[in-house]
């Protein structure tokens, strides 16, 4: 199966074929016609299994036709992280430059002003975090009852992060006829109401079977032991350099390390840097314009080594 099999215009699978796509992934398969066809989805798939494509390119197709008005956006993205929300703008950048279509990035670390600035020119696609998105609302800059196509991403980190609550107040302030697609790598208890709570009858698609590894993926296990022996386990120091140890023997090229803290973040960071190793860092309390460029040197290959938070 191809592209053009899956019903989207010819302006879509050019703009597809400019960015060397060919063949559709599995969930692209199944979503794609779904979304065309006006359906609400419920949708299990890990990262990397192409699911925001799956949402884009039906989205620039049914939006192409109609026009948007002062802050009344004819489509939401929600998205838990600032970096996933700039990632999905940069789909439709990808996919929709042979349209007209119109969108607004809400996110934390940006002037707000600017965002009122193309929100009241009037918006098809709104692609926000909750907090963002909630704090413009509140000021009276955004009217929520043009909205569409609702798409809620990554619903198992939105819990994680105790997004939930945010969520359930803006889907409350959306008209009830509506398009919703709801995507989740996992589907615990909580996730499973929600998405019982926002779909109408909607379509199951599972893409993969829930917290399963990607088969790309080699895991590993490195035991850590305290330098005196007697005690179980390993202290912080013994960790930190292990990791270094690691780094070294494998010959590492470039590496993302996640910590569970910001501030363990900090320390494996400056550790790093005082032996020697190419290092940067990146967590939720860095300025929004400092991880854009962080990123992108990591990306270019500029840094070698990537501390993060998880």
């Amino acid at each position: 199966m191809s592209f053009a099999d899956l019903g989207l215009s010819d302006e879509v699978l050019h703009a597809v074929a400019d960015a060397g796509y060919t063949e559709p992934t599995p969930i692209q398969k199944q979503a794609i016609p779904l979304v065309l066809m006006g359906r609400d989805i419920l949708g299990c798939a890990q990262t990397g299994t192409g699911k925001t494509a799956g949402f884009t390119l039906p989205m620039i197709d049914i939006l192409a036709s109609g026009q948007a008005k002062a802050r009344m956006p004819r489509s939401l993205i929600l998205e838990p992280t600032r970096e996933l929300a700039a990632q999905v703008a940069q789909s439709f950048e990808t996919y929709g430059k042979y349209h007209k279509l119109t969108k607004a990035l809400l996110i934390g670390g940006h002037t707000m002003g600017e965002q009122v600035k193309v929100i009241e020119r009037g918006v098809d696609v709104l692609i926000a975090t909750p907090g963002r998105l909630l704090d413009l609302f509140g000021r009276g800059h955004l009217l929520m009852h043009d909205v569409k196509i609702l798409v809620i991403d990554e619903s198992d980190r939105m819990l994680d992060m105790g997004f939930i609550p945010d969520v359930e107040k803006i889907v409350g302030l959306l008209p009830k006829m509506r398009t919703t697609l709801f995507f989740s790598a996992t589907m615990p208890p909580e996730i499973r109401r929600l998405a019982d709570k926002f779909l109408i009858n909607p379509k199951e698609i599972h893409v993969s079977p829930p917290a399963t590894a990607a088969e790309t993926v080699v895991q590993g296990m490195v035991m850590v032991t305290h330098k005196d022996g007697r005690k179980p386990g390993g202290g912080q120091k013994e960790k930190r350099a292990a990791l270094r140890d690691l780094i070294r023997r494998e010959n590492v090229k470039n590496a993302l390390i996640f910590c569970n803290r910001k501030r363990d973040v900090d320390v494996v960071f400056r550790s790093l840097l005082r032996h020697g190793f190419d290092a940067a860092r990146l967590h939720g309390d860095m300025p929004q314009p400092v991880r854009t460029e962080t990123l992108d040197k990591f990306r270019s290959g500029a840094i070698r080594l990537l501390v993060c938070s998880d």
